[in-house]
């Protein structure tokens, strides 16, 4: 043994690490998946688990929306109850609406920062005991106070499952995923109104629509808890460096995520948080443009929520329970979507392997087409059949099922449009997307009533037609020129660009 050899065997371990650690090669090491294949990677999971994933962001999903609605029909009990008056009363649901426009600037890049099942769990616990508030409230201050902070929290499964859905799922199944997503979406809010018709009607009393809707949460939460793994990579992988560290310290102490190097000062939490999504919307115009015509589409849908019981319940003397189920026409209209909107993503899987997994969004607007044709047809048909008592009333009751169509048409395209353009940002443009479509969907419900016995159920339903009409091309008109403008685009990975239509791309590439 040499003397250099005896020296450093006599050394203190203390003394060894300094001299290791003096090692000149301190450049960090980024880590990676292992491989194409690594099952750590959410685009691997197993079919089972993220058919699993998709089913529990669907479940919270119908349950937070059908918050949103249930307590419709009970508003003449809480006017009797409170003594207020009608315009009080729709705050129930406008301030639900209105927690959705503060929620998503926390939610969608907050999943983005510390992992969307952590983020989308913490809120749904909180929102499901906010119920108990407005079960027990003795007053209507409080009911609107916690109706509010219990749709900032509502809004999490809003935001952050088109970002789960972009995690784990590649082109050919991101269609049927999102399509299964955005009937969700629709059909809360039309089961709510149909439940709280029943228990207001019922036995148990209207305050039973809040123990209802705290069991339907707790039930989802739980399967939220549950069920729900973690399926952000950069999340993912700096969870994978952090256990790589701590397994050797010395060897792996250079090893780091991409996520860890991200600027974490306040600015830096800030701009990724607070600011990202309203740059986004700002710079973005396919963003602002598809946000504008989704503000009118949801807008439209808490609309109807107060203009079917003008002509139903007003003009036709229908009771609680039986408008409940008028909205079902809606709920079906939906349903249809769905299936629809299941075909056109098959047609999209057929072209997927000519743009290298990687069609262009464009490609599913041709649903968003249809439906916006069909939606000025619809509403036109709604407001001159349902203005009239002598008209049967299946006759504008039909027209519910193709409004509810042309509704979830428009609404579930782009969505899968925004999440397809953005992919690993979908959270976050769809944090923006959110808070502007949820400040249309509150303030609708406030002058509804009023625009529809002022102006009459046909003339009404004929301005917003009209205005349905002026916004109509707009998705062929994205289909033609979405492209070019995603090319200047600084958030969206422009995937149809020549320089991303390589053999070598894959989903992975893109963590």
């Amino acid at each position: 043994m040499s003397d250099t050899e005896k020296t450093n065997e006599k050394k203190a371990p203390e003394a060894v690490v300094q001299e290791v650690a003096s090692v000149p090669n301190d450049e960090p090491v980024t880590v990676s998946w292992d491989g194409p294949d690594d099952p750590h990677n959410p685009q691997n999971f197993s079919l089972r688990t993220k058919v699993n994933i998709t089913l529990v962001i669907c479940a919270a999903t119908v349950n937070v929306t059908f918050a949103s609605s249930a307590p419709v029909l009970t508003v003449t009990k809480l006017i009797a109850r409170f003594n207020i008056s009608r315009e009080v009363s729709d705050l129930v649901t406008t301030l639900f609406l209105l927690g959705y426009v503060l929620g998503p600037v926390f939610w969608g890049s907050g999943s983005e920062l510390f992992g969307r099942r952590n983020v989308l769990a913490s809120a749904m616990c909180i929102y499901t005991i906010f119920f108990l508030g407005e079960a027990l409230a003795t007053n209507i201050q409080t009911v609107l106070i916690i109706r509010f902070f219990s749709g900032v929290f509502a809004s999490a499964p809003l935001i952050i499952s088109g970002g789960i859905l972009a995690d784990i799922w590649n082109s050919q199944g991101r269609g049927y995923a999102v399509s299964l997503f955005g009937g969700c979406v629709f059909l809360g809010p039309c089961i709510g109104p149909l439940v709280g018709g029943f228990v207001g009607d019922s036995y148990l009393g209207w305050q039973w629509i809040y123990w209802i809707m705290m069991i339907f949460a707790g039930a989802c939460t739980a399967y939220v808890v549950l069920c729900l793994p973690e399926t952000y990579g950069p999340v993912l992988l700096t969870r994978k460096a952090q256990r790589l560290r701590k397994e050797d310290p010395i060897n792996n102490r250079n090893l780091t995520s991409d996520h860890e190097k991200l600027d974490s000062s306040p600015r830096g939490l800030l701009d990724r948080t607070i600011y990202r999504p309203w740059i986004m919307l700002a710079s973005e115009p396919i963003l602002i443009l598809v946000t504008i015509y989704m503000a009118l589409v949801y807008g439209l849908l808490y609309a109807l929520l107060e203009a079917l019981p003008v002509i139903f319940i007003e003009k036709r003397h229908f009771t609680a329970t039986q408008m409940g189920l008028i909205f079902m026409g809606i709920a079906i209209g939906s349903t249809i979507t769905m299936f629809m909107n299941l075909y056109f993503a098959h047609q999209v899987n057929k072209i997927i392997p000519k743009w290298k997994g990687f069609p262009p969004p464009e490609e599913r607007l041709y649903a968003a087409m249809i439906g916006s044709v069909l939606l000025v047809v619809s509403t036109f048909w709604l407001g001159w059949t349902g203005n009239y008592p002598s008209v049967p009333w299946y006759v504008p009751g039909i027209s519910t099922i193709f409004v509810g169509m042309a509704i979830s048409l428009i609404f579930i395209t782009f969505i899968i449009y925004i999440v397809d353009a953005y992919l690993m940002l979908a959270a976050t443009a769809l944090a923006s997307n959110t808070m502007i479509r949820s400040a249309s969907g509150a303030a609708f419900p406030l002058f509804t009533v009023q625009m529809f016995n002022n102006l009459g159920t046909n003339w009404a339903a004929t301005l917003v037609a009209l205005i349905c009409l002026v916004l109509a091309p707009m998705p062929f008109l994205f289909y033609k020129y979405g492209a070019k403008i995603r090319e200047r685009s600084k958030f969206a990975p422009c995937l149809v660009c020549p320089s991303f239509q390589s053999d070598e791309i894959d989903s992975n590439s893109l963590y």
